[in-house]
């Protein structure tokens, strides 16, 4: 695509992580649209919608993936499925890291490759931002996170030097009821056992799954976007803000606190994502005209809720 424009009717597009909460929904929304979805799976490949690879050990039919107008990576070990013991935080590392190098090398191989290579990547690459408000001009932060969201978008660097256009979504917390973090959050909270975490004060830069979606096909569709571009709602809010708005759309109370220290106890250093602020802006999403459908924190849940 030399410029701005919708995919045209019946592309194929290849996406890798198609099972998981983003990537099904993705999927759902290009189909409805006439789209044909190429889905990368690790076993034998039931159809030619199907392409086998294996990222652990850095395996894929390439072949699958001729004819893709864009291939979309959102595969990836789940950062908040366990607790993050030293084995978990490398299954968390290679799944990312060695499934984007796969992909780029795949599509860098390809005579006629696709017009982007849309690959995940995640709002903690910033770190812990404190109340600074910070966009995809600011450096990456320090710990595991930030570490792991830099190694995982350089391992992109095939397809960007064999001039694919590359973006890196860093996607913020997603407001969706089948998953996620807020897939553990509603039930607690339609019981009356949700409440802040921590002191509250730390900011949650969250998204709504509509729109998260939408802003996917966004960047597919906006010839003028590579590098990172933030996914998150234009209002951050602090944990607090985000505690009293569940109890208003629930009609629930929203008296219980975890305090930082049950939460280290319990979670381990995955607490410190909880923990941790991170107020981060969508700069270059708007700036490409980008509209959000769901842009404050009310909307976004109740849309998870239909």
């Amino acid at each position: 695509m030399d410029s701005d424009a919708p995919l045209p009717p019946g592309s194929r597009v290849a996406i890798a992580g198609a099972s998981g909460l983003i990537g099904s929904a993705l999927a759902r929304s290009l189909t409805a649209d006439g789209h044909e979805v190429v889905r990368l799976v690790r076993r034998a490949p039931r159809g030619r919608n199907e392409v086998r690879w294996d990222p652990g050990e850095q395996r894929i039919d390439s072949a699958g993936l001729v004819g893709c107008a864009a291939v979309v990576n959102l595969a990836g070990a789940g950062v908040a499925s366990r607790r993050w013991t030293d084995a978990y935080k490398q299954t968390i590392r290679s799944s990312r890291v060695l499934g984007t190098a796969t992909l780029a090398e795949a599509v860098a191989s390809l005579a006629e490759p696709p017009a982007v290579f849309v690959n995940g990547s995640a709002i903690g690459f910033y770190g812990d931002t404190g109340d600074r408000a910070v966009d995809e001009t600011a450096p990456p932060g320090d710990g595991f996170l930030p570490a792991l969201c830099v190694e995982w978008e350089e391992a992109a660097e095939p397809a960007q030097e064999a001039g694919i256009r590359t973006v890196f979504p860093r996607t913020g917390l997603v407001v969706a009821a089948g998953g996620g973090a807020w897939g553990r959050l509603f039930p607690l909270f339609k019981a009356g056992l949700g409440g802040r975490m921590g002191d509250g004060r730390q900011y949650w830069s969250y998204i709504s799954l509509h729109d998260e979606v939408a802003a996917i096909r966004h960047v597919i569709d906006t010839a003028s976007l590579s590098g990172p571009v933030n996914l998150t709602a234009p209002t951050p809010l602090t944990n607090a803000e985000i505690t009293a708005a569940m109890g208003r759309v629930l009609h629930r109370p929203t008296l219980f606190t975890a305090p930082a220290p049950v939460l280290r106890a319990a979670l381990g250093d995955m607490a410190g994502d909880i923990l941790g602020s991170q107020r981060v802006l969508p700069a270059r999403l708007l700036e490409s005209g980008f509209a959000f459908a769901f842009p404050g924190i009310e909307e976004s849940l109740r849309s998870a809720l239909r």
